[in-house]
């Protein structure tokens, strides 16, 4: 599959744009590829829904998919970063002429409209008599799927987003945004369950990779959680336990190995890979890396984000998540080289000095290289995105993981704690379990809630989950407002020049958005 999404899929990108041009005014008969003329068997079709995968991946912008929503994380506070963007993110500086949001954005309405116009054609071509139609309907539900994965996570940052299914060829066809939220859930809601019967529950070969009947049935869930739909949550989850096709992974970290893609509790990815396309801006590698790792083993990049020391110590010293979340040690090129010739290796340490200085978690540049009591440095640089050997950022091939089985049990625990129904411990408890905690039990109501808030934190910390989902579960000056407690903790413990406002809680729709689409209105936070 990572050669189909991350290659052909350029010719299925290339394709896909062609979807909005139309030739009505042309009096000659085009001898080139347009939509009528390519998109004629499910074949080509399936190149079409290709295209609508990259926009999910490393893509041809730098300012990518996941890029954006990692410098959006930087809100909370619990990430931070020394480029601008993750910069005024962590510092409330965000406003509607943001670039890191415009470009989030258009990647998102891009692939909205190229989903659009494959599910417009795919019934277009079995009222034309196409043969393969299971090919056909295959790919429809795919792009279904895909189109209720870009509204779900525009919804969960921007609240009342303008919701189309049709192509948008002309300024007459600009959605509004009004009611936004509830008509892009509904339209999930409806969407995610009609695919689920359709999309096949694995795929083998060169399609390894696509989603899923369970990656429909894990992103419904979601999407009930999100509009509280607490019993519809838990149904949805028991489905996809019971179904006996996944189990947590022994080792956690196996969550974001290359040798583990695409297998065990990991139900939706986007495949990436360097081998495959060497033009895709592969750069969460070259972001989370830490500053001063040696080039030869993966220490080039951009070293732009790191946990703070106090995200750090929130785990249990005896969690098995750490050594899969965060880097314990690494070789540095800080100190000069010890008596051996070796670069030294370092090691992370809760009484090692920590500050928000771009250098001020690392080890010290007077350390001692032979004194391993001095090696020590603070910041919480990220395991989950780097790939230790390669000499290169771009190089990584490691896939972006966007829905996991500990998610579902975890949903599980919420649904089931919220609607009384159910047992509420089973979830969060396997998920302990994996981590070597002990198991919960006799929690209140509300008590469990806070539970759940905080595994779901600590088990998918830099997977770009935590704002939306404490964003999900908060409300500005709320009696539950885990959000506000994070970054009024990120404020006081860093002595941040920040203020708690209603503007955390949601993003601005972009400044170009409201410009060029008088049917769009701003956000009231801005």
């Amino acid at each position: 599959m990572k050669i189909i999404i991350a290659k052909l899929a350029r010719l299925g990108l290339m394709v896909a744009m062609l979807f909005p041009l139309a030739c009505e005014d042309l009096e000659e008969s085009p001898d080139f590829i347009t939509q009528d003329s390519f998109f004629t068997t499910a074949e080509q079709l399936e190149l079409g829904v290709n295209a609508v995968y990259d926009g999910i991946g490393a893509g041809q912008d730098w300012f990518n998919h996941f890029y954006n929503r990692y410098v959006f994380e930087c809100r909370v506070g619990y990430q931070v970063g020394w480029e601008k963007g993750p910069l005024d993110f962590q510092n409330g500086n965000v406003d509607p002429g943001d670039e890191y949001i415009a470009t989030y954005w258009r990647i998102s309405y891009e692939n909205i409209n190229r989903a659009n116009a494959v599910i417009e054609r795919a019934d277009e071509l079995k009222e034309e008599g196409a043969p393969n139609t299971q090919l056909i309907d295959r790919v429809k539900a795919e792009a279904m799927f895909l189109r209720a994965f870009y509204y779900y996570n525009l919804v969960r940052y921007f609240d009342d987003v303008p919701v189309t299914t049709q192509q948008t060829i002309s300024d007459q066809d600009f959605p509004s945004n009004e009611n936004g939220k509830r008509l892009a859930l509904d339209l999930m809601q409806g969407d995610l369950a009609a695919v689920a019967s359709i999309l096949p529950e694995a795929y083998t070969g060169d399609d390894l990779g696509r989603a899923t009947t369970w990656a429909a049935q894990a992103l419904l869930m979601k999407v009930y959680l999100l509009d509280e739909k607490w019993n519809e949550a838990r149904t949805t989850a028991e489905a996809i336990v019971s179904s006996g096709s996944f189990d947590l992974f022994e080792d956690f970290a196996h969550n974001f190995a290359v040798e583990h893609e695409n297998s065990g509790e990991r139900i939706f990815e986007a495949q990436v890979s360097a081998e495959a396309n060497a033009e895709e801006n592969n750069n969460h590698h070259a972001h989370f890396v830490p500053g001063d790792m040696p080039n030869e083993i993966g220490g080039v990049g951009w070293h732009w984000l790191n946990g703070t020391q106090a995200f750090r110590m929130k785990y249990d010293d005896n969690d098995k998540r750490i050594p899969g979340t965060f880097l314990e040690s690494y070789p540095s090129t800080r100190p000069p080289l010890n008596s051996a010739g070796d670069h030294p290796v370092v090691r992370w340490s809760a009484d090692a000095s920590y500050n928000l200085s771009r250098f001020g978690g690392m080890v010290s540049a007077d350390a001692d290289p032979n004194n391993p009591d001095e090696l020590v440095y603070s910041s919480g640089w990220v395991a989950k995105w780097v790939e230790v050997g390669i000499t290169a950022f771009e190089f990584t091939e490691r896939n972006i993981v966007y829905l996991r089985y500990a998610d579902v049990l975890l949903g599980h625990s919420e649904a089931a704690n919220e609607s009384g129904t159910g047992d509420a411990y089973f979830g969060i408890n396997a998920v302990r379990q994996r981590a070597g905690l002990e198991p919960l039990s006799g929690l209140s109501q509300s008590d469990l809630r806070d539970a759940i808030v905080n595994e779901r934190v600590l088990e998918f910390a830099f997977e770009q989950e935590t704002y939306p989902e404490l964003k999900r579960k908060s409300t500005f000056g709320g009696e539950q407002d885990y959000l506000g407690d994070y970054i009024q903790e990120f404020i006081d413990t860093y002595d941040v020049d920040r203020v708690l406002s209603p503007q955390d809680y949601v993003l601005p729709i972009p400044l170009n958005e409201t410009l060029g689409n008088p049917n769009v209105t701003q956000s009231s936070a801005y």
